[in-house]
């Protein structure tokens, strides 16, 4: 499987303003995975992997099928009026990068909240279909919470990135860019969190229009 942490529109963004060490050619996505992973990670996500392989379906029974393609719509356009609201509005003249931050972090913060739940609610939902989805759920739950450091660690340094980038911009003359590059970074950090949600979505409806 070719894929790539580095091929987000939010990393593709950020790498604009400041471009990154390039990674090297030809890796594929487990080689990408163990630079984010250490040795008891490693065991961990093998463990879980093999606790995978020996479940088995859970049992069927007349259930409402749940509406998660619509759960993940409506959290999407929430996030993106609250990204869309002008920090500024309140803010005094001369506060420079301080209500970006403050707003940022806050939004990071909903994003959490919001996101957190609906991701548990997908892999309850996959928990009582097929075998194969209730596979996937369960490597969801493990990798979320392998990757949960890392993540945990990077994303809250993305307001300091911005900072940097208004400072850029200021230096430049060209401030009145900021604000729809700021709201672009946050709706490709937006993307990038709700991603795993997308993915299990998207099993989910492609195993009811194929009835497997």
């Amino acid at each position: 499987m070719r894929s790539s942490f580095g091929s987000s529109p939010l990393v593709r963004l950020y790498g604009g303003w400041a471009p990154a060490e390039p990674e090297a050619p030809g890796m594929d996505f487990a080689e990408r995975l163990g630079l984010w992973l250490n040795a008891f990670d490693a065991i961990r996500l093998q463990q879980a992997q093999q606790a995978i392989r020996a479940a088995t379906a859970a049992p069927r029974g007349a259930r409402k099928p749940p509406r998660l393609a619509d759960d993940l719509a409506q959290a999407r356009a929430v996030l993106a009026r609250a990204i869309a609201r002008d920090p500024l509005q309140d803010a005094e003249p001369d506060a420079g990068y301080a209500p970006w931050r403050e707003r940022h972090v806050d939004l990071q913060r909903q994003m959490d909240l919001l996101i957190g739940p609906l991701r548990e609610h997908a892999r309850e939902a996959l928990g009582t279909a097929s075998l194969r989805l209730r596979q996937l759920a369960a490597l969801d739950a493990t990798l979320q919470e392998v990757l949960a450091m890392r993540t945990q660690a990077l994303l809250p340094t993305l307001p300091a990135l911005l900072e940097q980038r208004h400072r850029q911009l200021k230096q430049a003359g060209e401030l009145d860019r900021f604000a729809d590059e700021w709201r672009q970074a946050l709706l490709a950090e937006l993307e990038l969190r709700l991603a795993p949600v997308a993915g299990l979505v998207e099993a989910l409806k492609n195993e009811s229009e194929t009835g497997t």
